[in-house]
């Protein structure tokens, strides 16, 4: 995997588990990569995949099953999708208005590129 340099190492595999679940390639009760797997994986070190796997239980998506392995919450999808949410709106939306403001973009803007964007996608 290649990481940037404006998030820490362990947000950004966070970041590839909550994709994983919000994509169903991860559901709900399934067991997830082990911490050494994930960290073979993404070829860090296994202390930065702990801080992964504890930062994600203390959003309440993974839990821990004491000599079995870690595993997607019951609610882990609807965890996952209000903590991007909030992650979206409160990092990537000020960014993008900021953006738009320097611009003189208007909302009609966007919605008009956003419904190109949705076009392609569906159509490949």
């Amino acid at each position: 995997m290649e990481f940037n340099d404006n998030q820490a190492i362990y947000l950004q595999i966070a970041d590839y588990f909550c994709d994983r679940i919000l994509k169903k390639q991860w559901k709900e009760g399934e067991k997830i990569p082990s911490i050494r797997d994930i960290a073979v994986l993404m070829e860090v070190n296994p202390n930065t995949a702990i801080r992964t796997f504890n930062f994600l239980q203390e959003k309440g998506i993974i839990f821990n099953k004491r000599g079995i392995g870690y595993f997607v919450t019951e609610d882990g999808y609807k965890k996952t999708l209000a903590f991007k949410k909030e992650n979206f709106v409160n990092e990537e939306l000020p960014k993008v208005f900021h953006t738009m403001d320097v611009l003189k973009m208007r909302t009609a803007d966007l919605e008009r590129h956003y419904s190109k964007y949705r076009e392609k996608s569906f159509n490949e």
